[in-house]
């Protein structure tokens, strides 16, 4: 993942595209930021869960920003966090739809041989193991929740 956004900050310099360049900057500086606080942990650079990580959270802090500025009425400034929004969703996973998502968790439900919602923990470390960065856990829990009580 790193190398992918090496390359599209290339491409992206190469064609002065100054949005996608000062975006795939921020991605660079908050993985750089993370690697130097690995290392004083005694580990290696970032995994690709840790930058996949970096690049949901930046997408989040980003609709948080596009949410007030749209409500403030701050059209220029909204635009400017949904071109970043668009520009950090490529270098995400494809997500899951509503029928995968629902598939999923029956399956992660019989994998971990979840019983009620006291095993609703299990079943989300399960979804998390296995569909990282590909299902919004926010809504995931609430379906968690309502396939164990059923």
């Amino acid at each position: 993942m790193r190398e992918e956004i090496s390359e599209g900050l290339k491409t992206a310099l190469k064609a002065r595209d100054l949005r996608r360049t000062a975006t795939l900057r921020a991605i660079n500086a908050a993985i750089k930021d993370k690697d130097i606080a690995i290392r004083q942990e005694n580990r290696g650079p970032a995994t690709n869960e840790e930058i996949l990580s970096i690049v949901q959270k930046m997408v989040k802090q980003r609709e948080e920003s596009f949410a007030i500025y749209a409500q403030a009425g701050r059209a220029d400034l909204a635009t400017v966090e949904k071109e970043e929004i668009d520009i950090l969703n490529e270098f995400l996973p494809k997500g899951l739809s509503e029928d995968e998502v629902d598939a999923a968790i029956l399956a992660a439900i019989a994998a971990t041989g979840a019983a009620g919602a006291k095993d609703m923990g299990k079943v989300i470390a399960q979804l998390k193991a296995d569909y990282p960065g590909r299902i919004d856990f926010g809504r995931a829990s609430g379906k968690v929740k309502a396939a164990l009580s059923a």
